[in-house]
């Protein structure tokens, strides 16, 4: 798992108490492990929790928490304080910074002062920028409807992705009526998502690992649950508190979501880096994906639209053309993926993943590019694809593929 820092707080108001929270829980390089909401417990909290970072909130009481800074500095000198106030008085900062504090930040604190500050604070405990708190590429995969193979992808880049050694790559199964991304894997897990659910009021870091199950691949898992019935104890605010402690622990986080597109499939939906949309080629699909993405127009970001990626391109003549197809989404395709049903049924029947079973294999070959090229960072290229370079000429025409490949023949 990748490193992340860990985070107590200390606020007596609870309004930017509950601001410093917000913040925290949208960064993928922190969890917040305790929070307390009175100085005078504070030193104890910080003994039992022994975090990497102290965020002293210090408006409600400046003296006592210019106390507080100085007292942690004697007894746990391994903790970096972090320092926020409305105030900018010359004076409180430099008392802070002479107490011991690394960081002053002014509140409300904005997000990329925070972040920033996380990111200082990283490289000093590190004593090299190199090993800096590196984040989480969220990749949440769907489908226009049922029967695309949006598991089958999910399940397939998320194992490529996990052959290189240094990505930690955790994938989560929200189809909780019909998920079937452990038959995928040929696992029968101890844990699913219901067992996450009932446990969330306690869920730290080190229980939330107990609930994974580690595939050969490398990959962790995280399935639906057993019984039908126990889907509706998954709640979206139970997902979003998931999706930070995950974000927080791995370096790759992958949601197959549901058809359903219920509550919980848009938390997921909402809080990924990229959304892959996966269709085929007629007509039904087709105009699923532009009634989905209209939808979904304003839960994100005009700069992060949804991803299409055609599944089984040249599985029949019948198929719509990739340039009519273009033309009723309106924008370009993403990717395409080449059909090969003898393939595809050998691993579901076999559950082995795709570069296990059949590594030279087009369509193989063309899901770990997918994975490079969502995978959120140039230098995690598979370990395998610095051994070959035959394939390249798979990569989609375009900008895209050219960019990718240039960067592949730089290595």
């Amino acid at each position: 798992m990748s490193n992340v820092l860990r985070l107590v707080l200390v606020d007596p108001n609870k309004v930017t108490r509950d601001a410093v929270k917000s913040t925290v829980m949208d960064l993928s390089t922190a969890w917040l492990e305790a929070e307390c909401s009175r100085y005078e417990f504070f030193v104890d909290v910080v003994k039992q929790t022994a975090p990497d970072v102290g965020i002293i909130c210090l408006d409600d009481d400046p003296e006592r928490g210019l106390a507080i800074i100085s007292e942690l500095g004697e007894v746990a000198p391994n903790v970096s304080i972090l320092v926020a106030s409305s105030s900018t008085d010359g004076n409180l900062i430099l008392q802070a910074m002479r107490a011991g504090a690394k960081e002053f930040l002014t509140q409300p604190v904005k997000p990329e002062d925070f972040t920033a500050a996380l990111q200082r604070i990283s490289r000093q405990r590190s004593g090299d920028a190199a090993l800096a708190v590196r984040g989480c590429t969220t990749i949440a995969i769907t489908g226009a409807t049922g029967g695309v193979g949006s598991t089958s992808i999910a399940v397939n880049v998320g194992c490529a992705l996990a052959a290189n050694k240094r990505n930690s790559v955790v994938l989560v199964d929200l189809d909780l009526a019909l998920g079937d991304a452990d038959v995928l894997l040929d696992t029968i897990p101890e844990y699913t998502l219901t067992d996450v659910a009932q446990n969330i009021s306690r869920l730290d870091l080190t229980l939330l690992k107990q609930f994974f199950t580690k595939h050969s691949s490398g990959i962790y898992f995280l399935p639906r649950p057993v019984n039908l019935d126990d889907g509706r104890h998954v709640k979206p605010d139970d997902v979003q508190r998931v999706t930070g402690l995950l974000k927080s622990s791995f370096t790759h986080l992958i949601f197959d979501t549901s058809k359903s597109f219920s509550a919980v499939d848009r938390v997921a939906i909402q809080s990924a880096d990229e959304v892959l949309m996966v269709t085929q080629l007629d007509l039904p699909c087709l105009r699923n994906v532009v009634r989905l993405m209209g939808s979904f127009e304003e839960a994100r970001q005009p700069a992060d639209p949804m991803k299409i990626v055609v599944n089984r391109v040249g599985q029949n003549s019948g198929q719509i053309s990739l340039k009519k197809a273009q033309e009723t989404l309106g924008q370009e395709v993403y990717w395409q993926i080449p059909n090969d049903d003898r393939v595809m049924t050998e691993v579901r029947n076999q559950g082995v993943p795709l570069i296990e079973h059949a590594p030279r294999a087009a369509i193989t070959q063309s899901v770990n590019q997918l994975a490079i090229a969502s995978g959120g960072d140039d230098s995690l290229i598979l370990d395998d694809t610095r051994k070959s370079r035959s394939w390249l000429s798979l990569w989609p025409v375009g900008n895209l593929g050219a960019k990718v490949q240039s960067k592949l023949q730089a290595r």
